[in-house]
C-alpha cells in the first residue's frame, strides 16, 4: 500500500507539486474516444515523476468496464520491498476524459487521453494540470515509431519531454 502511505504527503505538498506542463499551451483529449477499446491492461512505458510512483517498476493499469458504465482501475507496480497496488475507479467525463477515483485519496483526478493509435496499442494521457502525464503501451516494449508519435503528442500539449522518465519493465 505504498501509494496510500503516500498520498498525504502529496496533498500537504500540491503547492509545490511539480508541473511538466506549461499551462499557457492548451491541452485536448481525443474527441473519438472509445472507452471499451480503452478496457484492459496498460504497461506504463514512460512517464513523469510523481511521489506516489516513486521506485517502481513493471508499471501496470487495468480498466475493467463495471455494469453501471464506470470503469474498475487497478494500478500495480513493483517495488523494492515488494508488489504494490492502489484500486479505483474511472468513468468517462467527456470525450478522451476520464475522472478517476483510487480508494483512499479525498478527490477525483483529471486523465485525459491526448492521444492512442487507431488500434488502441499505444496511448496517452495528461492531466490539465500538466501534473502528471504517461506513456501506456499494451506490450511493455514499445516500438520506436509510436514512442515517437506518443512524445510529439505531449510535446504538443506543453509537455517538458527532458523529465519524461523511461519506466523499467522487465520480462516476467
Amino acid at each position: 500500500m505504498r501509494w496510500l502511505a503516500l498520498i498525504p504527503l502529496a496533498l500537504s505538498a500540491c503547492v509545490a507539486f511539480p508541473e511538466y506542463r506549461d499551462t499557457g499551451v492548451p491541452i485536448s483529449s481525443i474527441a473519438t474516444f472509445d472507452a471499451a477499446r480503452y478496457a484492459g491492461t496498460w504497461y506504463e512505458v514512460a512517464s513523469f515523476p510523481v511521489p506516489f510512483q516513486a521506485g517502481c517498476r513493471n508499471t501496470t493499469a487495468t480498466y475493467t468496464a463495471a455494469e453501471n458504465g464506470t470503469f474498475d482501475v487497478v494500478n500495480i507496480c513493483d517495488t523494492d520491498d515488494g508488489a504494490d497496488q492502489i484500486a479505483g475507479t474511472a468513468r468517462v467525463d467527456g470525450p478522451g476524459r476520464l475522472k478517476i477515483r483510487l480508494d483512499g485519496v479525498p478527490f477525483a483526478a483529471d486523465y485525459w487521453v491526448l492521444w492512442v493509435d487507431t488500434d488502441y496499442r499505444t496511448a496517452v494521457v495528461g492531466t490539465p494540470s500538466g501534473r502528471a502525464g504517461w506513456i501506456l503501451n499494451r506490450e511493455p516494449v514499445i516500438p520506436a515509431d509510436r514512442l515517437k508519435a506518443a512524445r510529439d503528442i505531449l510535446a504538443f500539449n506543453g509537455y517538458d519531454l527532458s523529465q519524461l522518465q523511461t519506466t523499467m519493465q522487465e520480462a516476467p
